[in-house]
């Protein structure tokens, strides 16, 4: 491996662990020249992804582009690196679980808005109205009514209290009572 500082061909691997759940091995090196160490990540060659764009044109699936993007749509929010790059992840593992090796970007995008609905919805909205090239204040307000909606649900069945069902019940409640 060339030293990314002296550019000489020899190191040492000084530690070498699992990471990216498996899928890589990082390893930390150390020039044997200028003492310098560095990492280098070690990949299984996988099946090429190309990403079918909106006007048909392929492209190289970009791991890079996928993480700019999310980072743009939460920036200052409470959403952190480690938390992006488990979207990524979570977006890698399903797409090496499909047997499609040209992806739309359509549904690319709309994997990420879905992770992204759930964990933070200001970012989501700010990832949507890029993806969904939002016109207007109105798209804007459909989708965030949309989202309010749902939270509201949400909140209700979280809060909403069961009650018992049937004749049994009734006497259940009968006994409490006494």
């Amino acid at each position: 491996m060339r030293c990314p500082f002296c550019s000489h061909m020899e190191d040492r691997v000084v530690d070498s662990r699992a990471s990216r759940e498996g899928r890589a091995v990082r390893r930390r090196r150390e020039c044997l020249e200028c003492g310098r160490r560095y990492t280098t990540y070690e990949y299984i060659e996988e099946r090429p992804l190309r990403v079918v764009k909106r006007n048909g044109e392929i492209a190289q699936y970009d791991r890079r582009k996928l993480l700019t993007s999310i980072e743009v749509a939460a920036a200052k929010r409470p959403i952190g690196a480690a938390d992006i790059d488990a979207i990524v992840e979570e977006i890698e593992r399903e797409l090496d679980r499909s047997d499609d090796t040209d992806i739309p970007s359509g549904r690319l995008g709309e994997m990420v808005m879905a992770r992204l609905k759930s964990r933070d919805h200001i970012a989501y909205v700010r990832f949507a109205s890029v993806y969904r090239n939002f016109q207007d204040l109105t798209e804007f307000y459909e989708e965030i009514r949309e989202l309010d909606e749902k939270s509201a649900r949400s909140a209700m069945r979280r809060y909403q209290e069961e009650l018992p069902l049937g004749a049994a019940a009734g006497r259940e409640a009968e006994r409490g009572a006494e």
